[in-house]
Order: C-alpha cells, then structure tokens, then sequence
C-alpha cells in the first residue's frame, strides 16, 4: 500500500538503467535488438528510449540510439544520489523497527 508506488518507481528506474546500459555498450542499438537483449516488450523499450532522450542520456540516430551528452555527469552523480537513498531507506527501516509490535 504505502510502499507500491516506490517499487514501481523502483522497477521503471531499473528498466530505465538497462536500456541506457546497453545503448551505451552496443550502440547505435534499435528498438527490436533492445527488446531482444533485455528481454523487454518493445513498448517498454520504446518508453524507456523516450524518458532516456528528454533526459539527454541517448540521441536517436539513423542506426539507432547512441549514448548523449549528459551520460558522463548523470553516472558522476548517480552515485552520490543512490546514496542518499539508501540512507533514507535506513532511516524508515530504523523507524519501522521501532514501532510496537
């Protein structure tokens, strides 16, 4: 209930890294070899392609997506930016295990 949209935040995150994981590895990739390589439907591709494109981090070319511009600062601050999530992931477990039972 209170945790579902957090986990389907988390899985859409999780796709999201995947495409752009192997756009970045294989490109220029399409859509069709993207859903072959993931395992993903390709309208989970698709849409996947498209948020990854209006956050910079791939361009569509004639052969397909290619890694963008913005990929160098997104994985420098990626990691600074799951941290703080996992601190406050702590921070609720440490609640949640001080509620009475």
């Amino acid at each position: 209930m209170l945790l579902e949209p957090i986990g389907n935040e988390l899985d859409l995150t999780e796709r999201h890294l995947l495409v752009l994981k192997k756009v970045i590895e294989e490109a220029p990739i399409g859509i069709l070899k993207l859903s072959e390589v993931t395992g993903m439907q390709n309208h989970k591709v698709r849409y996947s392609l498209r948020v990854l494109e209006q956050a910079n981090l791939i361009k569509p070319s004639a052969q397909g997506a290619v890694p963008g511009d913005a990929v160098p600062k997104f994985l420098e601050e990626f990691e600074s930016e799951f941290k703080k999530i996992n601190e406050k992931i702590s921070r609720i477990q440490e609640i949640e295990a001080s509620i009475p039972k």
